[in-house]
């Protein structure tokens, strides 16, 4: 652990060794941090960002990385974007802003185990397959096919459909949760056939109460000490599923909560793998709350699963690719052109409420009200922040709110701002040429 603040390395020490991690050593700046890692040698670093002396967190990390390939996680309490993309060089395992509550510590350390112990096993498996393949290859050759592995990592899932196969999604915050629930299940009941939510700890059947009646979705309480419960309950869903000339299939959202029975979990996806493998067309999600299990725990629970999702906390957007959309039109791009794209996209999108005073509360979730879409909140305020470092915004108190007013200027400013993204956007959807601008049989 790396923090010039020796009371929080004290304080989370204490709670880390309480859950069972050992406390290799701990540093209070870049430089001792770097000498620390080389001769302790430790499984990850914790690694605050601004500290004294010449050498900073993220100088300390690329290092650590480079030289002796441990992961590192941030733990800072910089969350501007330019800290953020600086950060980035550095290739973290993890980004967890103060103040943070232990259980996010604790999610991110098991998931960058789970990952670095994943990474080693696909290069020692690409590495035993080209030697399989050619054992007259050189060394050259195979670092350089196994150079994809180092490509950056990218935050933001696409999938062209999640009742496809059976995901494994992991989360570390359970309110952060409910918005992709409630999504899947309105997306499996919109598919129809058959759909099962069984959960620990949930108030979305009240969201359902329509379709719960008419049998369209079947709900079960997984309660404790029962998790196996479920397995004759899953047989009678799937038992009829291939029948000659049923259509029907069974879409699936398991919410495990509560981990205690482990191999309840286990055999659950034991017997929904072997289900899809024999040809049942069984699918949907099987989520589990990670705070409560460690990195092998994961990796048994993974195996055999091909695509997984990992939610470390509420600023974690997911983002499901509709359905109609072809494999060959979803792309793969770095998070920095993501970043600019969405920032790009947002700005006139805040600047278009900002005709009456609003709050930066009332913002955010007018955009997730309009839109459906659920924004970063730190990602509105940075553009509310630039316009009033500009002199185009200020704030007005109303009760205990603070609004935001456009002043004068920011007035013409916003007005200017709104049109030329208004002319862009018509460039771009008319293809360029401007031809067909004013004609009445272009339809956009």
């Amino acid at each position: 652990m790396v923090d010039d603040e020796a009371i929080i390395i004290l304080q989370l020490k204490e709670r880390l060794t309480a859950m069972g991690y050992c406390v290799a050593g701990m540093a209070a700046s870049g430089e001792d941090a770097v000498d620390k890692a080389r001769s302790l040698r430790p499984d990850i670093v914790l690694m605050d960002i601004v500290m004294p002396g010449t050498m900073d967190g993220i100088e300390a990390a690329k290092i650590i990385k480079a030289e002796l390939d441990i992961p590192v996680i941030f733990v800072t309490s910089f969350a501007d974007d330019t800290v953020i993309e600086k950060a980035k060089s550095a290739r973290p395992y993890g980004y967890i802003v103060k103040p943070f509550n232990v259980l996010e510590i604790k999610a991110a350390i098991e998931v960058a185990l789970f990952r670095k112990a994943a990474e080693e096993e696909e290069r020692a498996s690409i590495k035993s397959t080209l030697e399989k393949k050619s054992p007259v290859t050189d060394a050259g050759q195979i670092a350089q096919d196994l150079s994809y592995l180092d490509l950056p990592e990218i935050k933001t899932v696409l999938l062209k459909d999640i009742f496809t196969e059976i995901v494994l999604f992991l989360y570390a915050d359970p309110v952060a949760k409910e918005p992709i629930f409630k999504f899947a299940l309105e997306e499996g009941l919109k598919k129809g056939g058959r759909n099962l939510f069984a959960y620990s700890q949930s108030t979305l059947q009240k969201y359902f109460p329509k379709e719960i009646s008419r049998k369209e979705l079947y709900t079960h309480r997984i309660k404790n000490n029962e998790g196996l419960a479920l397995l004759p309950i899953l047989e009678r869903c799937t038992e009829s599923l291939l029948y000659p000339g049923t259509t029907d299939s069974l879409q699936i959202l398991l919410d495990f909560s509560e981990t205690e029975e482990f191999d309840s979990i286990l055999a659950i996806r034991n017997l929904l793998l072997s289900k899809k493998e024999s040809g049942t067309p069984v699918s949907g999600i099987i989520a589990i709350q990670i705070g409560k299990i460690d990195h092998t725990l994961i990796k048994s629970i993974a195996k055999g699963i091909s695509k997984i999702i990992v939610s470390t906390g509420k600023e974690t957007t997911l983002s499901f690719a509709h359905h109609t959309f072809a494999t060959e039109s979803v792309s793969v791009v770095t998070q920095s052109t993501l970043d600019d794209v969405v920032k790009k996209s947002l700005e006139p999108v805040v600047l278009s409420l900002l005709d009456k005073p609003l709050s930066g509360y009332d913002i955010v979730h007018e955009i997730q009200n309009r839109y459906k879409v659920i924004i970063p909140h730190a990602r509105v305020y940075t553009i509310l922040h630039d316009l009033m470092e500009n002199g185009y915004l200020e704030i007005k108190i109303s009760g205990k709110s603070k609004l935001y007013c456009t002043t004068e200027t920011g007035k013409k400013h916003i007005s200017q701002k709104l049109n030329d993204f208004k002319l862009a956007f018509q460039h771009i959807l008319v293809g360029g040429s401007g031809t067909n601008a004013g004609t009445d049989d272009k339809k956009v």
